[in-house]
């Protein structure tokens, strides 16, 4: 029995090979690989070597080999299932999702999507039919056709099944990668009338397929769904073919579509790669990341695109990668725009891709008028909000650009970034330094009662503003911003328009939420105890930070900030004790 591949190359992507292997040998640079001495034989002169982009080890003197998993197994002397867990708990992969499938049935899933994509095909190439019609008015040549596979589903409804059927192939492995689907006991095609692009892994595999629609019907995209074989969160399309540009460019392009992909590759602009359909996930990112940490987001340039983006470069920036964002125009896409302007019109744009604090400071400046009061102080608040994150050098820089936009004095950005304290600074440090226990990925049942409140009374939504993003992880501090972008007073919260706007943990999250948090008729005394709760949380954390601070100040040239500080402690403590 073999592990499902799946749960292996999420592994995979998650352990980058020189961060592993670097935590038992010294590993030094070396050109575009690392070198150390081998801890398989005794040598005195390194001729152990990882390439951090082919993701593999090599001993010159031994002869050992392999990828990550090969060098965990083979160190700890550990059996390959052993060596799995361990490293799937290192890197945050469910263990109980860890499912094992013959490697006869694996081949045997690949061999059948690799025949539908031949299938899929020939229908275009052999005869006249609309798809291809379509492919050659959207500029796209034959030599593009064939080096991405792209085919075509006519709009019959049995065609591919009658093709499989004739071979004799199992119809439930069909039923299970969804190249056929079955109603009232009758089997019909999945994909009908749309042009085929295959999903091809990093190996070569054939592992699903995303359909888009020829006429009117809806979905206008249709993928694969997930199987043994095929996972949306891992798999990029176009990366098979892109990674060797992205590690010769040191930079990876993504965007949403398949069309935006192929169009570019025509173009000659190769390094690029698209989602599939769903918001830019921890693992594709961590995929990615084998080739380049440098991440140009090239989503449409519309609500749902500036949407996306924004999603995208928080999770971009909170795994280290280097994230600009380009900008092609209101209601462009990048396979619309390198038809019309070309090649150098494009390089141009990537030229003049913004770095993405500059992105969100450019989109929250298009909404507020900041030559009003009002205007300069929203766009203030908000501001500060986003540089709360950053390293206080990166802070810096920024604020200063956001005084000379606003006219507002420095000092007063600095006070509302980093709160009523001299040694901010240090404050920022250690903030971004220690991650609270609620403020971990975990949800406590704070933040679960806080979003059950605000979605059966909308009016706690502008009540709990002040204090949630002090309180709610990433995650639940997302859902509440949708929720803040619906709220209208008076209005119940449209659930289906916060559901479309949520990926599909964000939803999972949601449903327990609805499913299993009961506030009854109690909502006004869970406010108060939420209130209360989460006054004990700040309190606590700003606690904590007192103490460390007072730990890094100088008694002498300091002390005045240390009585304050001190004080303030006091005050703190005394307030946690329930004293008034």
């Amino acid at each position: 029995m073999g592990l499902n591949e799946n749960i292996v190359d999420e592994i995979k992507s998650r352990c980058n090979i020189v961060d592993v292997i670097g935590r038992f040998v010294v590993l030094k640079k070396s050109g575009m690989n690392y070198k150390g001495l081998c801890p398989f034989h005794n040598e005195k002169t390194p001729s152990f070597v990882v390439s951090e982009d082919k993701q593999i080890f090599t001993c010159f003197g031994c002869g050992a080999s392999g990828d990550v998993i090969e060098f965990y197994q083979r160190y700890h002397n550990m059996d390959f299932r052993s060596t799995l867990e361990a490293l799937a708990t290192e890197c945050g992969v469910q263990i109980d999702s860890i499912k094992y499938y013959s490697e006869g049935k694996k081949s045997e899933l690949y061999e059948i999507n690799r025949d539908a994509a031949a299938f899929f095909y020939r229908e275009l190439r052999q005869k006249q039919n609309v798809a291809y019609d379509y492919l050659k008015n959207r500029g796209i040549d034959d030599q593009t056709l064939k080096k991405f596979g792209i085919g075509y589903a006519d709009g019959e409804w049995q065609s591919l099944f009658n093709y499989f059927k004739n071979k004799g192939t199992d119809i439930n492995l069909l039923l299970s990668l969804g190249l056929i689907s079955k109603s009232n006991g009758r089997y019909y095609d999945r994909f009908r009338n749309r042009v085929i692009f295959p999903i091809i892994n990093t190996r070569r595999k054939v592992i699903g397929f995303g359909g888009r629609a020829i006429d009117e019907s809806m979905p206008k995209y249709l993928n694969s769904p997930e199987s043994i074989v095929f996972q949306k969160k891992n798999s990029l399309y176009g990366l098979n073919l892109a990674r060797q540009d992205i590690n010769r460019e040191n930079c990876a392009i993504i965007v949403e579509g398949y069309m935006d992909v192929v169009s570019l590759y025509q173009h000659g602009i190769r390094n690029v790669v698209a989602t599939l359909g769903t918001a830019l996930t921890e693992n594709q990112v961590n995929m990615l990341k084998r080739y380049t940490k440098n991440i140009i987001l090239a989503y449409d340039d519309d609500e749902a695109g500036q949407m996306a983006s924004l999603r995208g470069m928080d999770i971009l920036y909170s795994v280290g990668c280097n994230v600009k964002v380009l900008q092609m125009g209101k209601g462009k896409d990048p396979d619309d725009f390198i038809n019309e302007n070309g090649k150098e019109a494009f390089l141009e744009l990537i030229d003049k891709a913004m770095p993405f604090i500059d992105y969100k400071l450019h989109l929250l400046k298009s909404k507020l008028d900041i030559s009003t009061t009002e205007g300069a102080l929203n766009y203030l608040k908000e501001a500060s909000r986003i540089l709360k994150p950053l390293s206080p050098v990166e802070a810096d820089f920024y604020i200063k650009k956001i005084a000379e936009d606003t006219k507002i004095s420095e000092g007063a950005i600095r006070l509302e970034v980093y709160g009523n304290n001299r040694n901010y600074n240090s404050q920022n440090v250690i903030k971004t330094q220690k991650k609270d226990k609620y403020t971990s990925e975990g949800a406590s049942l704070l933040e679960k009662n806080l979003i059950k409140l605000m979605l059966e009374r909308s009016s706690y939504i502008p009540k709990l503003e002040p204090y949630l993003e002090k309180i709610l992880s990433p995650t639940y501090y997302h859902i509440y911003e949708i929720l803040y972008s619906l709220y209208k007073e008076d209005d119940d919260i449209d659930i289906k328009k916060v559901k479309d706007s949520l990926d599909e943990k964000e939803n999972a999250i949601l449903k327990d939420i609805i499913d299993n948090i009961e506030i009854a008729d109690e909502h006004d005394k869970v406010f108060e105890d939420c209130i209360e709760h989460i006054n004990r949380i700040i309190r606590k954390k700003r606690e904590n930070e007192i103490i460390k601070l007072l730990s890094i100040l100088n008694d002498d040239s300091d002390a005045n900030v240390i009585a304050e500080l001190t004080k303030e402690l006091i005050d703190i403590q005394r307030k946690n004790r329930g004293e008034t």
